[in-house]
């Protein structure tokens, strides 16, 4: 049944859909029309996507009683056989720098007009999901589409329009875990991916299209083929609803579970009438690893800082993704860099902009066909990088030879020290964050670097497993000492009073900083490790709102 003959019905006979939210720009972003289009979504998705959740969680009981992540049997024939995806328009073959951010208006216009190619708007981890957040960054979309994307800063009085020439726009949907509590169909919140997409795709995706420049998307946090499979359906059917032709839609997969790494051929052959792309979001497969393995001692990791992306299963994955890519002809994007300008500190500045070079380098040597930085003052130093080393726009068609990647490669951990900075650093970091994101921040700069809610993640996680397993950690005197509870109570008081003292009574309470430290305490040291920390402040930001 199509939308229109939905629209019809009396509203008895029709799924009930409710909005149970008030946010600036509602009324033109929830048209009837586009509520029915929702509805219908979730309506023909919804059950799936559900079943594929209790999937998840079937097989992570399975991770925690030993089994390890591994390549499919069932699905060797998809691995082995000789196929390509369809080919992307000519929009989507240079990618060498992309800028990603939230879908606030100013920093949208600054992405866009930033020299990037594309600009990843991103309504996921680096938006704070309130519903003005959200609608918000609907109404920027469409007046993107629609070439009115302007904004005058009522402080400065500053205006800020777009450039004749801009990155081309990728949008990026919140995961499948994630719903949309203020919209719901038969009283149950409707998926956020859904809502997401649906939208964007409903008000823009026609015009996107006869435009030549798009509708592009990002998909985030899959873990399976079979999700895959079930974003390949929604475009389809969303394509039909609107009248473009079935592949007229081209989204980019990011690789940041270790689950995905195993069904990488698997995600590209399901996706391959759609599918520009696989990206190593390397600060969630980060998370995603400690995670899967949880509660296995032999994949214990380090602190963070030295969890690089030059060795051990990082490095594995990286190269696994571009060798597979590249034989199914796709684009083979790397990750972030998530350094910033440092303001009044020349040297500081110059160091994090070598580590950008270095890992720029690192990424187009190794094959990748573009990357990702989260600053416009960025953009010309990876783009340097690339031109330099990647004259052709892409190196999909590059002939390069890969070690064998097996699965012991894929889970190897990396080697180091757990120090009581680091373990300072996970809970300043992550405190600080969650903060930032109860307050509406997603996207956040802390000791210089642009942080979304992959780092909180890791943080968290990374607490979780050192207690779970009794790690050793160099204590800041020297001497070794068991990670507990206990030690993580005393590291917490003495960080949130650092917080107290800095900004007053007054600010630690309006900065949620306790209720931020409640939520980080709860997913950091409970008896099973949370799935996500964003799930629960999610409770809380709608309390809060």
């Amino acid at each position: 049944m199509s939308i229109a003959a939905t629209l019809e019905q009396p509203s008895a006979a029709r799924a009930k859909i409710e909005v149970k939210g008030k946010a600036a720009g509602v009324d033109r972003v929830l048209t009837p029309q586009a509520l029915a289009f929702i509805e219908a979504l979730e309506r023909r998705f919804g059950a799936r996507r559900r079943e594929l959740l209790s999937l998840r969680k079937e097989r992570q009981a399975r991770f925690d009683a030993s089994e390890l992540p591994d390549f499919l049997p069932e699905t060797k024939v998809i691995r082995n056989g000789h196929w390509e995806v369809d080919p992307v328009p000519s929009v989507l073959l240079d990618r060498s720098v992309e800028i990603t951010g939230p879908v606030d208006r100013k920093m949208m216009i600054n992405a866009l007009n930033s020299g990037a190619k594309m600009f990843m708007a991103d309504f996921e981890d680096a938006s704070s999901p309130t519903f003005a957040n959200m609608i918000d960054g609907q109404v920027n979309m469409q007046d993107f589409a629609r070439g009115k994307l302007a904004y005058t800063d009522t402080a400065s009085g500053k205006s800020y329009a777009l450039n004749d020439k801009v990155a081309v726009m990728i949008v990026r949907p919140r995961g499948w875990h994630m719903e949309e509590a203020h919209v719901l169909v038969d009283g149950r919140s409707v998926s956020a991916s859904l809502f997401d997409f649906g939208l964007h795709f409903f008000h823009n995706g026609k015009m996107l299209f006869d435009a030549g420049i798009g509708p592009f998307y990002y998909l985030p946090k899959m873990e399976s083929h079979l999700e895959a499979r079930l974003w390949d359906e929604v475009f389809e059917y969303a394509q039909g609803e609107i009248g473009i032709p079935t592949g007229s839609i081209k989204a980019t997969v990011l690789i940041e579970t270790l689950p995905a790494a195993f069904e990488m051929d698997e995600i590209l052959y399901e996706l391959r009438r759609h599918i520009a792309g696989l990206n190593c979001g390397r600060w969630d497969y980060i998370f995603s690893y400690i995670k899967t393995l949880r509660k296995n001692p032999d994949f214990v990791l380090p602190d963070r800082a030295q969890v690089g992306m030059d060795r051990a299963f990082l490095n594995a994955y990286s190269l696994l993704l571009i060798k597979t890519c590249h034989r199914r002809r796709a684009h083979a994007m790397g990750g972030m860099a998530a350094q910033i300008p440092v303001k009044n500190d020349e040297a500081a500045n110059d160091a994090a902009f070598a580590k950008v070079r270095a890992d720029k380098l690192r990424e187009v040597k190794n094959g990748h066909d573009g990357t990702w930085v989260a600053h416009p003052a960025l953009v010309p130093v990876a783009m340097e990088v690339f031109n330099e080393h990647m004259p052709l726009g892409n190196q999909v068609l590059g002939q390069r030879c890969f070690p064998p990647i097996s699965q012991k490669s894929l889970l190897t951990p990396h080697t180091g020290e757990i120090t009581e900075a680091g373990v300072r650093t996970n809970v300043s970091v992550g405190i600080e964050y969650t903060a930032a994101w109860l307050n509406g921040r997603g996207a956040v700069p802390i000791h210089n670097l642009m942080e979304d809610a992959a780092t909180a993640e890791i943080s968290r996680s990374q607490i979780w497993q050192w207690i779970y397993h009794g790690a050793q950690v160099k204590a800041a005197d020297g001497a070794a000492r068991t990670f507990t509870k206990e030690w993580f109570a005393e590291i917490l008081a003495d960080e949130l009073g650092k917080v107290r003292a800095a900004l007053g009574d007054n600010g630690f309470k309006a900065g949620r900083y306790d209720i931020a430290a409640e939520i980080f305490t709860n997913t950091a040291t409970s008896e099973d490790l949370a799935d996500f920390l964003t799930l629960p402040a999610y409770e809380a930001l709608r309390t809060l709102a």
